[in-house]
């Protein structure tokens, strides 16, 4: 019974229960995406994983900066007119297609430019993962926007589990019968996001049964799709800028090795965005249409209970994320560690920051987002320049360091401004800790009652 009482706590579709599924499921992509980077460091070396990183990296990006922010958009409109799923599903997808092919053309052209210092073969490799890449980017990025508008968020947590979890284990398979190139580990890469999108679809098959051909000429819900789009496709294409400039810093000014070492010491510091991520990720779509007092106060919650609980888990995680840095990936990454301690706390402030951020896009002032990252982008990609000839990596770090602060400060501030919500009950209140006693005496109760 008390099994029983676990599960049904689980499951539930509360707030809590989905952060704390959310949350779980980004541990395990965390714990993927780690050994992942293991492999492909092991199999190809320090040299041989920046080559491979430089592949991945080109769609990831393209897809953030051609996203027009309709994924969030579709979130918000499905939340604000539930009558009208259908029209925005419609505009949103076939949106996507030509953007496809034209920015595919693109990348095909330039590609060979972007990576001018980097061998033919990895050239050749980057130009058809990308063009291949691109559409499934697109379209899994607004599926996961329409899961998590309808709830569906098992189709959400499920897609960005199974694509790192196909991934590794393609990557196993190619170790195990020697077959080590770049281009085998791309094709795999590909291969298996096939997979994930074609599940995907069928998840959320009863949203897209619709007739797609059918009011397209529907200007209202297209106005209120791309009206709000546009309004928070300024925010996250700057926050796309602001996690992938330094990769394209390192791309133009340092070298692939350079680009090997950080991919791995990023990728160990974002282990400790786990439970923000995840806060982020459920709280807009679950405030979206409360008003605002609640939205501020359930965010605001959110946000010092997340910065409590990572305050008290960084420290001696990092160290023992080093020493496991130089067991795992072996010794020459250990070169990077100070990145590593810098980048740790640059992923805590950061992801607190966007915890605060959910509050203005569900009020619909995604605009004061767009300010906060337009200051914290151009401090940040100012002392990019500065930072890196000097020290290198760990002028990245610095620099990205510095931003997550400007971020945090400047979005704290907002609130202050626009909202009036005092600056000391933003970081403390006491009736969180009777929150949580209260949410564990519940979860004691049940089991105990089980």
């Amino acid at each position: 019974m008390a099994q029983l009482a676990f599960q049904k706590a689980w499951r539930g579709n509360g707030l809590l229960q989905t952060i704390l599924r959310t949350s779980a499921t980004n541990l395990l992509v965390m714990v993927i995406s780690t050994l992942t980077s293991i492999v492909t460091a092991r199999m190809f070396g320090v040299v041989g994983k920046g080559e491979f990183s430089a592949i991945l990296f080109w769609p990831t990006l393209l897809a953030g900066l051609v996203g027009f922010g309709l994924p969030t958009s579709l979130i918000y409109n499905m939340k604000q007119h539930k009558d009208n799923g259908a029209h925005f599903v419609r505009a949103g997808f076939l949106f996507q297609i030509p953007v496809s092919l034209i920015v595919g053309i693109v990348a095909w052209i330039w590609l060979p430019t972007w990576l001018g210092n980097y061998p033919e073969s990895v050239i050749q490799t980057a130009r058809w993962y990308t063009v291949l890449m691109l559409p499934i980017l697109l379209a899994i990025n607004l599926i996961s926007a329409l899961a998590q508008s309808t709830g569906k968020f098992n189709v959400y947590n499920g897609v960005r589990l199974y694509f790192p979890l196909l991934n590794f284990m393609g990557l196993l398979v190619l170790w195990t019968v020697g077959n080590l190139s770049l281009h085998s580990a791309a094709l795999v890469f590909l291969i298996t996001s096939v997979f994930v999108i074609l599940w995907a679809l069928y998840s959320v098959r009863d949203e897209l049964r619709i007739n797609w051909f059918k009011g397209l000429g529907n200007r209202i819900a297209a106005k209120a799709l791309f009206g709000y789009g546009s309004k928070v496709f300024g925010v996250e294409l700057l926050g796309t800028l602001y996690s992938q400039f330094d990769k394209l810093i390192i791309l133009s000014m340092l070298t692939a090795r350079d680009l090997g070492l950080y991919t791995v010491v990023y990728a160990l510091s974002r282990v400790f965005n786990v439970v923000q991520t995840a806060i982020t990720n459920v709280i807009f779509p679950k405030v979206t249409g409360m008003d605002k007092d609640k939205i501020i106060a359930t965010v605001g919650r959110a946000f010092r209970l997340s910065m409590l609980l990572m305050t008290i888990v960084v420290i001696p995680s990092m160290f023992v994320g080093r020493y496991l840095m130089g067991v795992l990936f072996g010794a020459p990454f250990l070169e990077a560690s100070g990145a590593f301690y810098l980048l740790s706390f640059e992923c805590i402030l950061g992801g607190g920051s966007w915890i605060l951020a959910s509050s203005f896009n569900a009020m619909g002032r995604p605009g004061l987002v767009l300010v906060r990252q337009l200051i914290a982008l151009a401090v940040t990609i100012g002392l990019f320049f500065v930072f890196t000839p000097l020290y290198g990596l760990n002028g990245i770090a610095l620099a990205l360091l510095i931003g997550a602060i400007i971020r945090l400060v400047v979005t704290m501030a907002a609130m202050r401004i626009v909202f009036q919500v005092k600056m000391r009950g933003m970081l403390f209140d006491k009736n969180d800790f009777h929150f949580l006693i209260e949410r564990i005496k519940d979860k004691t109760k049940s089991k105990g009652v089980g």
